[in-house]
């Protein structure tokens, strides 16, 4: 028997989540958005989205368009099929029952496998032109106290966040939040919009959980990105929100490496104000040379200019700071990134990046040999494995983003045992969707039982302590 939700009845609310949704599909059938013709990539470019693979385990990335008609309408079918479906789940978004909740999250999950028809680019873009316009399920409840973390300052509800490259240009981080994110990482956006590399740049090793892409920073830019975060901030969802926001900042592909700094100030001076913390992207693959500015004496003059940046701007002068490395360093490069953050005083690292580096596992893989950075469960070791190294260089001292892998509680545990205070993911969400997040934070807190920690912050760092 339908019960009454804040004075109204369960149905009432369902209608009205049915209207709102309805109106949704329309803008989105006006916008054509979901390959029927052409959509403009955001730097105005237009670009052909309706690229389809009929391979095994569906959503090849072999980028060429599509002429057939049948094709077409398969794709427009399987799109309206789609949304269908979300919108059935997303009728019961003003409902505040627990099993609507159970409900949405499954009817968001059950069109996971259809995005995977297309390729990896266009259903990531599909995936957040929907987001953008609401289509994401709601948590209702509060996490569980022992998933809150103290770090930065600042009290994450929980320590599951998106990784930038997800929501690069600003445009979906509000339905990401309201999903159970403990916080959503935007970025990396840029000064002066770019349109990163050619496609196709992203392709699916599915049998792997893995993706190679080779994007370069396409962004629009930041003036774009912070029309969007100024006015989230000047409303009351800012105010009201529980999860945390960051903004991930990368430099131009023609700005001279000798010039860099000026790139990372530019951010913190025009957007970094609209972040809870704020994060220097110097370890991308896909732009040529960023990853030379991990080097000690970049990195510290590059650092040194981005904090006395965020000092001087009474609106950014208590935003922590991170840089986000890359798991292909050498040893002695490891310690000399330690060495730099605690004599810069950086507030944080973020470990790590994709790698350049192919495991074993995935050599036979028709993609193996794509060129660009490598994500998902083939990075979780390698990881892992220098988010250890660093926070026992650093003496635990500074605070740690486990991010590469992330597929599981148990993976999240792992990152938060070798000294992680929060963890990031991606890959696995690209994969599996929405059901993610809620699976992931359950399988988290029964870890912590097992091991009998009573919270994720005593957990941080076990795997250095003596038994």
């Amino acid at each position: 028997e339908a019960g009454r939700v804040e004075g109204k009845t369960t149905r009432g609310m369902v209608r009205r989540g049915a209207r709102e949704m309805s109106a949704v599909l329309a803008r989105c059938a006006r916008a054509r958005a979901f390959g029927v013709g052409r959509a403009m990539s955001g730097t105005g470019t237009p670009v052909n989205v309706l690229t389809f693979s009929t391979s095994a385990g569906g959503g090849g990335a072999s980028g060429a368009p599509v002429r057939d008609g049948s094709k077409r309408s398969m794709m427009s079918t399987l799109a309206y099929g789609a949304l269908g479906t979300v919108a059935a789940g997303a009728a019961l978004r003003f409902v505040d029952a627990p099993w609507a909740e159970d409900v949405e999250f499954a009817a968001y999950g059950a069109v996971t496998p259809l995005l995977r028809t297309l390729d990896a680019e266009t259903s990531h873009n599909v995936g957040i032109f929907a987001l953008s316009n609401g289509l994401a399920p709601r948590m209702r409840g509060k996490d569980d106290p022992r998933l809150n973390v103290e770090a930065f300052g600042m009290t994450f509800s929980n320590p599951l966040g998106l990784a930038a490259g997800f929501d690069k240009d600003a445009k979906a981080f509000k339905a990401l939040l309201g999903m159970g994110f403990g916080f959503v990482e935007i970025g990396s956006v840029t000064p002066k919009p770019q349109p990163g590399n050619p496609q196709p740049r992203a392709f699916r090793l599915p049998e792997h959980g893995a993706v190679i892409n080779r994007y370069g920073f396409n962004s629009e830019g930041h003036e774009s990105a912070k029309s969007r975060l100024e006015a989230y901030r000047a409303s009351d969802e800012s105010r009201t929100s529980v999860g945390l926001l960051g903004v991930n900042l990368g430099k131009n592909k023609l700005t001279p490496e000798e010039q860099a700094a000026d790139d990372y100030v530019l951010g913190v001076e025009n957007i970094g104000e609209f972040g809870d913390y704020i994060v220097v992207n110097i370890s991308s693959p896909n732009t040529p040379g960023l990853r030379n500015l991990q080097g000690r004496k970049h990195l510290s003059s590059l650092l040194r200019k981005v904090l006395k940046a965020r000092d001087a701007n009474e609106r950014t002068a208590k935003k922590p700071v991170l840089v986000k490395i890359a798991p292909d360093l050498t040893d002695s490069a490891l310690k000399d990134i330690a060495s730099v953050v605690k004599s810069e005083r950086v507030d944080g690292v973020i470990v790590s990046n994709t790698t350049i580096a192919r495991p074993d596992a995935i050599k036979a893989h028709k993609h193996c040999d794509e060129a660009g950075g490598l994500s998902g469960k083939p990075l979780m070791e390698s990881s892992t494995k220098v988010l250890h190294d660093l926070y026992a260089l650093t003496g635990g001292k500074i605070t740690l983003v486990g991010c590469g892998g992330v597929a599981s509680g148990e993976d999240a545990y792992n990152k938060i045992r070798a000294g992680a205070s929060l963890v990031q993911l991606y890959t696995a969400f690209a994969y599996e969707g929405p059901p993610l997040v809620p699976k992931i934070k359950r399988e988290l807190a029964a870890c912590l039982e097992r091991d009998g920690f009573k919270s994720v912050q005593e957990a941080i760092g076990a795997a250095h302590r003596r038994k």
